[in-house]
């Protein structure tokens, strides 16, 4: 039986990090940490996700400026708001929370967001930086991947590491912070012949396929770490994964659990690149 990954419990730790040094550098050096959250539109899961944000930022000590903008906004004024908070020196990092509306071009306002401001890394200056390994941020969910690993004091160098999904904001960067840990990885995606011979050869398995219940125990090495991305409603309105938990969990060796897994290190980790940008733009 595996030794579950408590997402939750990490989170918590992480932010605890960056709430305390919050505190001392602004009681230190004065500098005050504030995140942009801008919205278009009322799509209910962007909402929530909004609003953990805003939560969050209060509790590590942030201040947190929310744009709320109508579904009718267009990609011209979007992008005049970025320009402004580009420039305001209260704001250290810009979110904008995806997706948008069908009449906003995604790339277009990411290319826009300052690169430095950039908390979710997704910019191509930001990208290109975790190519060469000289990175300020890293993608929220694939940072908190690598923090959950560490967790378990599994040693990354030298393993055989399969990362399912190709997106470029969970699978080629996983793929690559894996890599930068001397680990040897594969990359899986949906043309991907032989996938289960593949899986039982992975010491580290990162499933970010967006299919519920997609890897079952049977594609799972003895022993392996098995890290589940995926968040898939059920018809019964029931949570689940990309992995087949119960059967999975009888191989690995550690597991996260979907809910309170890779969920909760999402927001922890966009708090700790939104205190690096701060540092940087102050010059710390």
């Amino acid at each position: 039986m595996s030794q579950i990954i408590d997402g939750k419990a990490v989170s918590a730790a992480v932010k605890q990090e960056v709430a305390e040094e919050t505190a001392r550098l602004r009681e230190e050096k004065g500098l005050k940490v504030g995140l942009a959250v801008v919205i278009v539109g009322n799509n209910p899961a962007s909402r929530v996700y909004v609003n953990n944000k805003k939560k969050a930022c209060e509790a590590v000590g942030f201040q947190s400026f929310e744009y709320a903008l109508d579904e009718t906004t267009t990609q011209e004024q979007l992008l005049d708001l970025i320009k402004v908070l580009n420039n305001d020196p209260k704001v250290n990092g810009i979110l904008v929370q995806l997706p948008l509306p069908k009449h906003i071009d995604e790339k277009t306002v990411i290319n826009a967001i300052s690169a430095e401001k950039d908390v979710d890394a997704f910019h191509p200056v930001n990208v290109g930086k975790i190519m060469i390994g000289e990175y300020a941020f890293l993608p929220c969910t694939p940072a908190g991947v690598m923090r959950l690993i560490e967790s378990t004091g599994t040693e990354i160098s030298g393993k055989q590491c399969v990362v399912i999904g190709r997106s470029n904001i969970v699978g080629k960067p996983m793929a690559m912070l894996l890599l930068h840990e001397s680990g040897t990885v594969t990359i899986c995606h949906s043309r991907t012949k032989n996938l289960k011979e593949i899986c039982l050869g992975a010491d580290i398995l990162v499933v970010a396929v967006g299919k519920a219940n997609f890897v079952t125990g049977d594609m799972v090495k003895e022993g392996a770490v098995v890290i589940d991305v995926g968040m898939n409603r059920l018809d019964n309105g029931k949570l689940c994964g990309d992995v087949e938990f119960e059967s999975a969990e009888k191989k690995a060796s550690y597991i996260t659990p979907v809910p309170g897994g890779v969920g909760p290190m999402t927001i922890a980790m966009l708090m700790k690149n939104t205190l690096t940008a701060a540092k940087q733009q102050a010059g710390l």
